[in-house]
């Protein structure tokens, strides 16, 4: 059994090479090729979650599960937030083939799954990125989107002003890029083109009334129902599509609050990622419209770049 631990998967597991990895991922989920079930989460103590998340890649193709903790503390301590691992089976023999680091995975594929997007939906010339919090997703979803967009202007904002500093300052050096710290949410999301929320904010962090006209968003941070990032004239404006339809509609934070509150129905979230990447379902239909991506995360995004990190 291969064990590829998370200095290999940060090393081989480049955007250059996930991006398209996610793309076809999520093609493939959308035209029923994969097998999933939705995922189980068993709430711990303080807030700290285990998780489990199985499927397969196709009938005969690899199978297997994403095993997870999350623990929110951890990113105050220097670790990852999210501790575990992916296992991989082969689909032949049933045999168990590779357990790779599922934090360095679920980093990437995160990021990549969201670059993916904003180059589906996001206007062509979209420039400006305001992330809301300057946490590990952050940091992967700002190297992310510098692959898919000429970016010059980045804006982080978060609740402690001197970490967002930190980290304006150290991927200003990483990336070249001109990356600022601001003060608030407003501020760091005006004029955006493209906004990332990225945070554990069990309350919205972001309105629809600061949103401009033809903003792309990637609404990441919350990925089970409870904590809501944005509130509901945001996920009223935007033409929201999610990763997984049957996903969101089940776990999807905001759309669950919305729908609770009577203002939107199922057909609100009018489609998945994977339709818009095949051409199946149209993405953004004017510049001036506002779209979302709602990103639970999936485990075929795991299990594609698990698989992936085998054969290279």
């Amino acid at each position: 059994m291969r064990v590829i631990g998370q200095d290999e998967v940060r090393a081989r597991l480049t955007f250059e090479v996930c991006i398209p990895i996610m793309r076809q991922a999520m093609i493939a989920f959308s035209r029923g090729e994969t097998r999933q079930l939705l995922r189980s989460i068993i709430p711990l103590d303080q807030g700290r979650m285990f998780g489990v998340m199985p499927g397969a890649l196709g009938e005969r193709a690899c199978f297997g599960a994403k095993l997870v903790s999350v623990f929110p503390e951890n990113f105050a301590l220097g670790r990852q937030s999210h501790q575990g691992v992916v296992v991989l089976f082969d689909g032949e023999s049933g045999v168990p083939i590779c357990v790779a680091h599922a934090g360095e995975i679920t980093a990437i594929r995160t990021a990549a799954a969201s670059a993916a997007a904003t180059d589906a939906l996001a206007r062509p010339e979209a420039h400006r990125l305001a992330l809301l919090g300057y946490g590990e997703q952050a940091r992967t979803h700002l190297r992310a989107i510098s692959r898919v967009r000429a970016l010059s202007d980045v804006r982080v904002w978060g609740r402690d002003f001197g970490r967002a500093q930190a980290f304006a300052a150290e991927m200003s050096v990483e990336t070249g890029l001109r990356v600022r710290a601001v003060a608030g949410a407003q501020v760091a999301v005006e004029e955006a083109d493209i906004i990332c929320t990225l945070t554990s904010s069990k309350t919205p962090v972001l309105l629809g009334a600061w949103v401009a006209p033809g903003a792309h968003l990637n609404l990441v941070g919350s990925s089970y129902a409870g904590p809501v990032e944005v509130d509901h004239d945001l996920v009223l404006r935007a033409r929201l599509i999610a990763d997984s339809r049957e996903g969101v509609l089940a776990q999807g934070a905001e759309v669950l609050a919305a729908k609770a509150a009577g203002l939107i129905d199922d057909a609100h979230v009018v489609g998945e990622i994977g339709e818009v990447f095949d051409g199946r379902l149209a993405g953004r239909q004017s510049p001036d419209q506002i779209t979302a991506y709602k990103s639970l995360g999936h485990i075929v995004q795991d299990l594609a770049s698990a698989q992936a990190l085998m054969e290279r």
